[in-house]
């Protein structure tokens, strides 16, 4: 299970303008635009993609948390 918290650089205490903050600043970073051509660049895109709107969406974090606490806590991964 991917860590979205540790995607966006972030603590799981973060706010969401914490979360926005973090998603532009990384996003800006491996934009596809600005890394022509890097396979490496597509995938963190994606990733920090897939993590915002994950953890922007108040209901999704919540599902999310409580899943990512389940498999911390040596659940297996659904």
């Amino acid at each position: 299970m991917d860590n979205f918290y540790k995607t966006l650089e972030l603590e799981r205490s973060a706010t969401g303008d914490e979360i926005k903050t973090n998603y532009r600043r990384l996003a800006m970073k491996w934009h596809p635009d600005r890394n022509e051509g890097s396979k490496e660049a597509e995938e963190k895109f994606k990733a920090i993609s897939e993590a915002y709107s994950v953890l922007s969406d108040a209901d999704q974090r919540a599902a999310y948390d409580a899943r990512l606490e389940a498999w911390e806590s040596g659940a297996p991964d659904p």
